[in-house]
């Protein structure tokens, strides 16, 4: 009798700026291993051996229970930007990793398959693929974190842009004619622009306009805490943040029009967002143009790595 064939499987690694993680997903996306670990600061060679070392204790893992045979394809969820032409990297994130070429280094070091996509792309596949937008012919997923980023996928598919950075739209410049309104600062962005949506519309950027209008908070959880207590500080930059973002996500409506917004990030776990922000993001559309659903995420910080491993198995 032949050995019954063994299952695809499909390892996907999500770094960010404070942990690693790498999880082992089958063809049904079933976690058949998962690791994180916290990561190296300021040491390149520290960070390429630590993927190396998660790889092969996933593989060691998997191996004495007879799910996967050697090399195993890998998708990484980069934190920042690639050069397509040069392959260096750009990471505000991790800073190790700006001027390597990491592509390059991990495929000498892991010898086998690797697939590259950005954190916020693979959240937006995940999300695509048995989460919330799951069903949906379109769909944007917007990160609001410490920054504002994001992904699209049509028909399930991640579209990357002939950069590959389709849904940066973060870096989106917010009109004057908003700035002037809300008496608010052109600031300046991390990527060399000025005014970019991701300055005011993040949850740094939400802590930002509180400090503008005189108050200070220690993260975006804590503005909506002051401003639900009766703070008019608190309560204005809550409703300058509301007026901006509606603007940010009729945008990506007039340009995508996606079935669905899945919003990604701290921002994301704040629920009374979900009701207010229809009428902001309608307050920008002209009439007849519906606002899509907007919904919170189903995986949270685990879509980046679950989205890693889609593209491993794509």
């Amino acid at each position: 009798m032949s050995e019954p064939a063994r299952a695809a499987v499909g390892y996907g690694i999500d770094i960010g700026g404070t942990k690693i993680e790498l999880v082992a997903c089958d063809a049904a996306l079933q976690v058949l291993h998962r690791r994180r670990i916290a990561t190296p600061q300021g040491d390149y060679d520290g960070f390429l051996s630590a993927l190396e070392t998660l790889v092969s204790d996933a593989d060691a893992q998997l191996a004495r229970a007879a799910r996967v045979q050697a090399d195993v394809a890998v998708g990484i969820a980069l934190p920042g930007v690639r050069d397509r032409r040069s392959g260096l990297q750009l990471s505000a994130n991790v800073p190790a990793l700006t001027g390597r070429n990491v592509a390059a280094d991990l495929q000498a070091r892991l010898r086998r398959p690797l697939r590259f996509g950005n954190d916020l792309q693979c959240f937006a596949l995940s999300e695509a693929h048995g989460g919330a937008a799951d069903g949906y012919p379109s769909m944007f997923g917007a990160i609001l974190g410490t920054g504002a980023g994001g992904g699209y996928c049509l028909h399930g598919r991640l579209v990357s842009g002939f950069n590959g950075i389709a849904g940066e739209w973060g870096h989106w410049s917010v009109p004057a004619q908003l700035l002037q309104r809300h008496n608010l600062p052109l600031l300046d962005c991390a990527c060399g622009l000025r005014g970019c949506l991701e300055r005011y519309v993040s949850g740094s950027g939400l802590v930002a306009l509180y400090r503008h209008f005189g108050a200070d908070a220690a993260d975006a959880s804590a503005v909506f805490a002051d401003a639900d207590a009766g703070d008019a500080r608190a309560e204005e930059a809550r409703a300058v943040h509301l007026d901006l973002l509606g603007h940010g996500l009729a945008m990506l409506v007039l340009a995508l029009d996606p079935h669905v917004i899945v919003l990604g990030g701290g921002l994301s776990q704040h629920a009374p967002l979900y009701a207010a922000l229809p009428a902001a993001v309608a307050a920008h559309l002209f009439k007849g143009v519906q606002v899509p659903p907007i919904v919170p995420p189903r995986f949270g910080d685990a879509g980046g790595a679950r989205g890693a491993a889609l593209l491993a198995l794509s």
